[in-house]
């Protein structure tokens, strides 16, 4: 297996994700920058063009980062980082939603639409108007977030899963591209000091990723 790997907070997800377990795959490459990802001989493994994606000893190819994690985890059960019971997985998969519907993908579109809007703009429609709304609906949805969770260390409860990869990762690259959030949050600003803590945080960073850029 190869892991069509790129500077970016998705992929990034999935290098934390192989460093939690222990995971040392193979690593390709992709330069979105120069829209790599965005021609052939990449369409022909994932016509979506978008980064990660897994390419099998039989050829085929996985893309979406969560669909690769959940194979990985499937082949390679522990130390589980979806869940040992169908139960856990559950629970993994529904705060994973949660950060992702609410929060994640607006800093994302968000950031197609202000900052990034120079590379997206003639690859997807964009919508500069909209940026500073979905930044708010982010901050929003982040304070909301903070407000459901108690105690425990971690999203999912006692347990250190995906979904605390994915907020994290994404919070971390919001902070360099003009989506500062609230670190006096009173859980997620623990929690994402917990997080960075993780040796896997600085170790999923990009090899091209310089200090003050965007993390990826």
């Amino acid at each position: 297996m190869i892991v069509l790997d790129a500077l970016s907070p998705a992929p990034r997800c999935l290098r934390m994700f192989l460093l939690e377990k222990r995971l040392n795959l193979p690593m390709r490459q992709v330069d979105v920058f120069s829209g790599e990802n965005r021609q052939a001989p990449y369409l022909a493994h994932n016509p979506a063009g978008q980064t990660p994606a897994l390419l099998l000893d039989d050829g085929s190819c996985i893309a979406e980062s969560v669909a690769i994690m959940e194979d990985l985890e499937e082949r390679h059960p522990a130390p589980a980082l979806i869940g040992a019971t169908p139960e856990e997985r559950a629970a993994t998969r529904q705060w994973q939603r949660r950060v992702e519907l609410n929060i994640t993908e607006n800093i994302h579109n968000a950031y197609h639409y202000a900052e990034g809007q120079a590379r997206f703009a003639g690859r997807i429609p964009v919508a500069p108007e909209a940026a500073a709304g979905l930044k708010r609906v982010a901050q929003d949805r982040l304070a909301w977030l903070d407000g459901m969770l108690g105690a425990q260390p971690w999203l999912a409860g006692e347990r250190f899963t995906l979904a605390d990869i994915w907020l994290y990762v994404w919070l971390d690259f919001a902070a360099t591209v003009g989506q500062p959030w609230d670190r006096g949050l009173p859980r997620i600003g623990p929690w994402f000091d917990r997080v960075a803590a993780r040796p896997s945080a600085a170790g999923s960073l990009h090899p091209a990723c310089k200090p003050g850029g965007a993390r990826g």
